[in-house]
């Protein structure tokens, strides 16, 4: 999801409760705070040795251990408020993809995209996901994707990405 359509999604959503949904039905607490927002650019080199270079803009969500057993989610209108200040002293990008930063007690520090959108009267639920790692040259490896790499297990030495002498 762009920046620009999740933006967009705020505004037709006004004055509603503002969920993030981290993995089947579990949310951020309502102690969340949208602490940061990075327009993060990325120049790397993968193991093929190819460059790559690409945008994105980030949200980064915290909960705050003082405020556990908060009531209410923060709404719609002040995260708008929090992105609107962002964009007036650095302007976001509008045509990067939009990830959600965010970790707990419960959950690993993860950068994950926006699936979908969950609406109802009172709130506005964004569904994110993690993508999988993948090799970004797996013809240079010689690895399978596919059969190889498309697993959440951890992948031990014996493996065929291992034994590839790239990854």
């Amino acid at each position: 999801m762009k920046t620009k359509e999740f933006i967009n999604k705020l505004n037709e959503n006004k004055n509603k409760a503002l969920l993030f949904e981290f993995a089947k039905d579990k949310y951020a607490g309502t102690n969340y705070h949208l602490t940061e927002i990075k327009n993060v650019h990325f120049n790397s080199v993968d193991c093929g040795g190819n460059t790559n270079n690409w945008k994105e803009t980030h949200l980064q969500l915290w909960e705050s251990p003082s405020e556990i057993g908060k009531k209410e989610y923060l709404t719609v209108d002040k995260v708008l408020s929090i992105i609107e200040k962002v964009d007036s002293i650095n302007p976001l990008w509008q045509e990067t993809d939009l990830k959600v930063e965010f970790g707990n007690e419960e959950f690993h520090t993860s950068i994950m995209n926006v699936s979908d959108f969950e609406i109802n009267e009172t709130q506005l639920i964004v569904k994110l996901y993690s993508e999988k790692t993948l090799c970004k040259a797996p013809d240079v490896c010689g690895t399978d994707q596919e059969s190889c790499c498309e697993t959440e297990e951890i992948i031990e030495e014996t493996s065929c990405c291992s034994d590839s002498g790239c990854c």
